[in-house]
């Protein structure tokens, strides 16, 4: 069953990763899987010693990255981006469900005649709620009205010629791609046999600015890039996160 988190970068989001963590070793199952990943790629940085349950976790799954990485496909997750934390049980969600359904009873009066207040607050709120839609319809279209959908974590396999390539110079290559929307992760050399080593690299990137083929084509492909890659594959495609729209 999925786990869903709250936003994992702000102080309270943290706080119930921190006691979601106090009996797991990982995010979900017994090994550690694309969950972690996905849990991993939306943190901006290291949680603060204070959060115990979650250094620990973060450290561990760093460690892993460097030495054998993660493959498990986990049983799913998703970290949302304002929500708060979510254990997903049949009970949680019918206590939810009543407790909305007693909040509704509380606060709409079926019964009840509206009085000179109610219509003179009616009537205000429809005014200003028809002259905020005027003043949107008159401001010009700017490039922030369009906001990214939501963030991916992607694992790329990055392969030299030979044995003899420069896998420092390769790893520089990669790295020195820059663009809106993506940002470079932990990276390890995986050995494929006769000497030869491959890269494995994560990222992340936001969607609606970052396509990955176009990443491969437009920037591996070509020279100078070419003259140290020899291919590069997707491994993982991970969604991590989607962006509310403002």
């Amino acid at each position: 069953m999925a786990v869903v988190l709250s936003n994992v970068n702000t102080e309270a989001g943290l706080k119930k990763l921190d006691e979601y963590l106090l009996t797991r070793s990982y995010i979900s199952g017994y090994l550690a899987s694309k969950d972690d990943m996905s849990v991993y790629t939306a943190l901006s940085s290291a949680p603060k010693s204070s959060y115990v349950n979650a250094t620990r976790w973060y450290d561990h799954i760093s460690a892993l990255l460097r030495s054998s990485g993660v493959t498990a496909e986990g049983e799913g997750v998703k970290v949302e981006s304002s929500a708060s934390f979510v254990a997903s049980t049949p009970e949680v969600a019918d206590q939810k469900a009543a407790a909305a359904d007693e909040d509704d009873d509380s606060d709409v009066d079926l019964f009840g005649e509206e009085t000179e207040e109610d219509k003179k607050a009616a009537e205000e709120h429809a005014a200003s709620a028809k002259a905020s839609t005027k003043k949107k319809e008159c401001m010009p279209f700017t490039q922030h009205d369009i906001l990214p959908t939501g963030k991916s974590s992607v694992l790329l396999d990055v392969k030299p010629w030979d044995d003899e390539t420069d896998m420092k110079k390769l790893e520089e290559t990669v790295r020195s791609v820059k663009m809106e929307g993506l940002l470079w992760g932990a990276s390890k050399l995986v050995s494929v046999g006769y000497g030869i080593k491959k890269l494995q690299i994560m990222m992340t990137i936001v969607d609606d600015l970052v396509s990955v083929d176009n990443l491969i084509e437009d920037h591996f492909d070509v020279e100078p890039a070419n003259e140290y890659i020899q291919s590069c594959d997707i491994v993982a495609f991970n969604k991590i996160c989607y962006l509310d729209r403002a």
